[in-house]
């Protein structure tokens, strides 16, 4: 797995993307709240507990990994190493594991999201002193004393660390992405049945199928053929959404800023599915960005501008649609 990040964002829409292969980045979408689990506040609560994890966890560990490979050979460290970068450490582990406990015993029930939840805590758990041993030692340049020994001798821990966390982070993204795919559809047939197929339902259609095309674009192996069916689908959604932004009295209005975020996103989503069909290289000034650390959003037709327009599309989501 080789996530470029993950983000995810509380409030209105809970937001998130795992872009690269499987953990974070395979793609988290938009996560919603909604039903019986938004109408309890324990129900909120709990999510928010997996969400807060993942949030302040997530991404630093998987940079770490990137951190590491930058410089280190798959087959670990041998001493003659042009550059020698270390790797990240991450924040204190201890009070996800407090929220996730209380979480875990707050209703309603999941005993296979409570699992992952814990698998989750265990795994980050052991990674946080793994890496602050290894920061240690390459930053105190400790390689140049013992000729590299215990680099050699911590590149197996970490890469099982690793190994083990990418996995619980992915069981545990999966879970809650599970509950608030079947939330979601259950507010959006609740709106339909209430107010009619009008803003509300507009939006809440169009972020579902967002999530859908952010899911197929992000598959470990991509598949041109679903990819194109969700991007069409999610143009139908913008089209109705844009179409319905300025009709009706009283039947609420969806904004300018909102229908330009969910075509900024159709558009890059777009040029993926055409980099990934036509199987497109990225040119060298590409692939420097997209190395950088932060600049790969600038590459039209990437992941990391993907992971960015969906962003966007979600801040405006939970700023309001009306606007």
């Amino acid at each position: 797995m080789k996530p470029f990040s993950a983000v995810l964002r509380a409030g209105g829409a809970l937001g998130g993307a795992l872009l690269g292969g499987a953990a974070v980045g395979g793609i988290l979408a938009a996560l919603f709240a909604t039903a019986t689990w938004a109408q309890t506040p324990s129900g909120v609560e709990k999510l928010n507990a997996y969400v807060g994890c993942i949030n302040r966890l997530s991404e630093r560990s998987f940079q770490s990994r990137s951190r590491y490979f930058e410089w280190a050979a798959k087959t670990g460290p041998t001493g003659k190493e042009r550059i020698i970068y270390g790797t990240y450490t991450i924040s204190d582990t201890s009070d996800c594991r407090k929220n996730v406990e209380k979480a875990n015993a707050l209703e309603p029930r999941d005993a296979e999201l409570e699992a992952a939840a814990s698998a989750y805590v265990e795994a980050v758990s052991k990674l946080e002193p793994l890496l602050k041993e290894a920061d240690d030692y390459y930053e105190q340049e400790n390689y140049k004393d013992d000729k590299m020994a215990k680099g050699k001798a911590l590149h197996p821990r970490l890469v099982a660390a690793w190994d083990a966390f990418a996995s619980a982070d992915q069981k545990l993204r999966s879970g809650v992405e599970a509950v608030n795919d079947r939330r979601a559809l259950e507010k959006l047939a609740e709106i339909e049945k209430s107010e009619g197929r009008k803003a509300r339902y507009n939006v809440e259609a169009l972020m579902i199928k967002a999530k859908l095309v952010l899911r197929a674009e992000n598959a470990s192996t991509p598949d041109v053929a679903a990819i194109t069916q969700a991007l069409n689908d999610y143009e139908e959604t913008v089209k109705a959404a844009e179409e319905f932004s300025g009709s009706g009295i009283g039947s609420g209005k969806i904004g300018s800023m909102f229908i330009s975020n969910a075509k900024s996103f159709l558009t890059t989503a777009k040029q993926l599915m055409r980099r990934i069909r036509d199987k497109t290289p990225y040119s060298s000034g590409d692939r420097m960005m997209l190395n950088s650390g932060g600049g790969g959003w600038m590459v039209e037709g990437s992941p990391p501008r993907l992971l960015r327009d969906y962003n966007q599309l979600i801040d405006a989501y939970n700023r309001g649609a009306s606007i």
